[in-house]
C-alpha cells in the first residue's frame, strides 16, 4: 500500500541537519542548472519541478517554489469591497446589507477570496493582504470621523 508523500520544510529540521541538506540541495541545483542550459527562465509565479527521480522505490521531487508574496492575487472590485469591510470587522449580514447583495453571495465571494489567497479564515485573509500590500495599513480608520 502506497502512502501519501511526506513534505518537510528545511526550517523544521534540526539546524545541523538543515545545513547539510541545504548544502546538498545547492550542489544539486548547480548541477541541474548547468545541465539544462537551453531551458527558458523559470516563472516567478509558478512552481517548477527541477528533479523527479525514483530511488530505492521512493519518488523524490525537487520543486522550486515561488517567493512568498511574489505573486500578486487579483481581486475583483467587489472582492476588494468585501475585504475592506471584513478588515473593518463587519459581519457578513452587514456587508450584505451595505452592498445590497444576499448573505449567500457574500459567503461565495469570501470562499473565492480564501481560495485565491490559500487561507482558511477572515483573520488570515486580512493578515495576508496587509502583508502583500494589497490592503492599505489604514483600513481600520472610521470612514467619517467625528
Amino acid at each position: 500500500m502506497r502512502t501519501s508523500p511526506t513534505l518537510v520544510a528545511i526550517d523544521q529540521l534540526r539546524p545541523a541537519c538543515a545545513l547539510q541538506i541545504s548544502d546538498a540541495l545547492r550542489r544539486l541545483l548547480s548541477l541541474v542548472e548547468s545541465l539544462d542550459t537551453d531551458a527558458e527562465p523559470p516563472s516567478s509565479t509558478s512552481e517548477e519541478i527541477l528533479v523527479d527521480a525514483e530511488v530505492d522505490g521512493f519518488r523524490y521531487l525537487l520543486v522550486r517554489m515561488p517567493q512568498p508574496g511574489s505573486c500578486k492575487v487579483r481581486l475583483s472590485p467587489r472582492e476588494h469591497e468585501i475585504v475592506r469591510m471584513v478588515a473593518k470587522g463587519h459581519p457578513n449580514k452587514v456587508i450584505a446589507d451595505v452592498l445590497n447583495i444576499s448573505m449567500w453571495t457574500v459567503c461565495t465571494h469570501l470562499r473565492r477570496i480564501f481560495a485565491k489567497l490559500g487561507v482558511g479564515s477572515r483573520a488570515a485573509m486580512v493578515a495576508q493582504l496587509l502583508e502583500n500590500g494589497t490592503l492599505p495599513q489604514n483600513h481600520n480608520r472610521p470612514s467619517n470621523p467625528r
